[in-house]
């Protein structure tokens, strides 16, 4: 299959090359001219064979809507786009009613996997009308863990981004979890090797996990976590799950009091935090902040 894909960043580059090694033809854009294949979004429309699929990954908000506004000039009738970015849910169902106006069709994905993704596969929560989502099936299925998990067809327009942001609302909760039982047994005087109880879990335990996995990773590189400084972004999706929580009126105290720990760490060196942030960027790549000397 064809596809165009716009952002090549982190993930999005990462994509194209799992893309193209399962046989699709993907012609990428992105702003870095090293990493394009075309020269700006009209040179890769033009190079789609119709009807056109075009995969945008860039970041939420207003460089999504400015791709969307400008591929909305370009595409015609019968073509399609995903978004495959963290875009909140309802952006989705405003770029589907603006796009459907034109005769062009609206996915939104929601994925998963980071930096391990070329490797691993990516999770994907996909959302939009069936006849969409089958077209694009040969792409999900190139994306995905091999095996029968790792896709869902989640609903309509705008699931797909619900579903992951409730993912990362969850994650959050665990990392944070993960983060304060750390912080205990390194404060216990009885502890002498947190690294090891911490590697001693991966196996037989009912939390054993690949956020495990990745804590046991970081610890292998700094063992009390010492060059971290105790502060972690969070990527919005946080706050999109408690603020849908409450328009729902679903209690989610764990994943409220995860999100806030994140605020708390902007006020201090926090040793949670430091440990949430090494999470972050073993699974993501994200930056981390170098502690002062």
């Amino acid at each position: 299959m064809q596809i165009g894909l716009v952002g090549l960043g982190r993930m999005g580059g990462n994509m194209r090359t799992r893309l193209r090694g399962a046989g699709h033809t993907v012609i990428g854009y992105d702003t870095d001219p090293g990493r394009s294949d075309a020269t700006d979004l009209a040179d890769l429309v033009d190079r789609l064979a119709a009807p056109r699929a075009v995969w945008v990954m860039v970041p939420a908000g207003h460089a999504t809507q400015g791709v969307v506004d400008l591929l909305a000039t370009l595409l015609k009738p019968g073509d399609v786009v995903v978004d495959g970015g963290n875009s909140r849910w309802t952006d989705d169902e405003r770029h589907a009613r603006e796009l459907g106006g034109r005769g062009i069709g609206f996915v939104d994905a929601g994925v998963s996997g980071g930096v391990w993704g070329l490797e691993n596969g990516y999770a994907l929560m996909v959302g939009g009308e069936a006849e969409h989502v089958a077209r694009l099936r040969p792409v999900f299925d190139a994306l995905k863990p091999d095996g029968p998990y790792g896709f869902v067809h989640a609903g309509g327009v705008g699931a797909g981004h619900f579903a992951k942001m409730v993912h990362n609302g969850i994650e959050y909760a665990m990392m944070q979890a993960c983060a304060e039982g750390w912080e205990l047994l390194e404060r216990a005087d009885s502890v002498d090797n947190v690294r090891e109880v911490f590697r001693s879990w991966q196996e037989g335990t009912v939390i054993r996990s690949w956020l495990l996995d990745l804590a046991v990773n970081a610890l292998d590189e700094d063992p009390h976590l010492e060059r971290l400084r105790g502060y972690a972004e969070d990527s919005g999706e946080g706050r999109w799950t408690v603020e849908a929580a409450i328009d729902h009126a679903v209690p989610l105290p764990a994943i409220t009091a995860s999100l806030f720990a994140r605020f708390a760490s902007r006020q201090d060196d926090s040793p949670q935090m430091k440990m949430i942030a090494a999470l972050r960027n073993q699974f993501g790549g994200h930056a981390v902040e170098s502690a002062k000397e």
